[in-house]
C-alpha cells in the first residue's frame, strides 16, 4: 500500500515468548452452527490456563458485537470477518498467546488464506473441523436459528440455504455428534502433545 511502511518493534517474538514462557499459535475451530465449536474452545482454553498456559478464545458471536459489528452474513461479509479475525489471531499469537478461534468460517479459501498468513509469519496454525451432522445441529439448535430458518424467518443460515465447505485436510476432526465436550477437549490436548507437542508452544517451565 502506497505511503504505508511496516514499522519494526525493538521487541522480538522471542522476547515476548520468554516473558510468557510459551510460543503463541492459533487453533481454528470451524463447523456448522451448533456443532460445538464455542463450547469446546472455551473448555480447551480453561484446561490450558489451568495447566499454566496463556490462552484466549476469539468467539464469532462475541466478535460480531465489536470488531465485526458492521458486517453482515453475505459471502463478502463472511470473507471480511474471517480476514479480520485471522489478523487479530495472528497478532495475539505473535505476543505468545495460544489463540482458540471459534468461527463457522464456511469457505475453504478463506480458511486457507488465514493458514497461509500464519505460515508466512512463522506461527503454528491448527485447523480443527468440528464435525456434527446437520440433524444433530438442528436438534440442539440452542439459539433457535435452524427453527427460524426452516420457518422462513431467517435467510442465509449456513447448512440450510448457505453453503459450508468441509475442510479436506483438517489437522484434527472432532466428531461431536457422538463425542462429549470432555472427550473433545482431551482429544485436542492430546493432539497438542502427539503431533505438535506442548514443547512447541512452550519455551520452558510451564505446564
Amino acid at each position: 500500500m502506497q505511503d504505508v511502511i511496516r514499522q519494526k518493534s525493538l521487541v522480538t517474538r522471542e522476547d515476548r515468548s520468554r516473558l510468557v514462557r510459551q510460543r503463541g499459535g492459533t487453533v481454528w475451530l470451524t463447523g456448522l452452527p451448533a456443532s460445538g465449536k464455542s463450547t469446546i474452545a472455551f473448555a480447551v482454553e480453561a484446561a490450558l490456563v489451568q495447566t499454566g498456559h496463556l490462552a484466549y478464545v476469539l468467539d464469532g458471536d462475541n466478535l460480531r458485537q465489536g470488531l465485526s459489528a458492521d458486517l453482515g452474513f453475505s459471502a463478502e461479509g463472511r470473507k471480511e470477518n474471517i480476514r479480520r479475525v485471522g489478523e487479530v489471531a495472528q497478532l495475539f499469537a505473535d505476543t505468545g498467546v495460544i489463540v482458540l478461534v471459534s468461527l463457522i468460517s464456511p469457505y475453504r479459501e478463506d480458511r486457507e488464506q488465514v493458514r497461509e498468513t500464519h505460515r508466512k509469519a512463522g506461527l503454528p496454525f491448527i485447523e480443527v473441523f468440528v464435525n456434527a451432522p446437520l440433524s444433530v445441529c438442528e436438534a440442539r439448535d440452542p439459539k433457535g436459528l435452524y427453527r427460524r430458518a426452516r420457518a422462513g424467518e431467517l435467510v442465509g443460515l449456513t447448512g440450510i440455504d448457505a453453503p459450508y465447505e468441509v475442510p479436506p485436510h483438517a489437522d484434527l476432526v472432532l466428531s461431536t455428534g457422538d463425542m462429549g465436550v470432555g472427550e473433545a477437549t482431551e482429544v485436542v490436548l492430546a493432539h497438542f502433545r502427539a503431533h505438535w507437542g506442548l514443547d512447541i508452544w512452550q519455551t520452558g517451565g510451564v505446564g
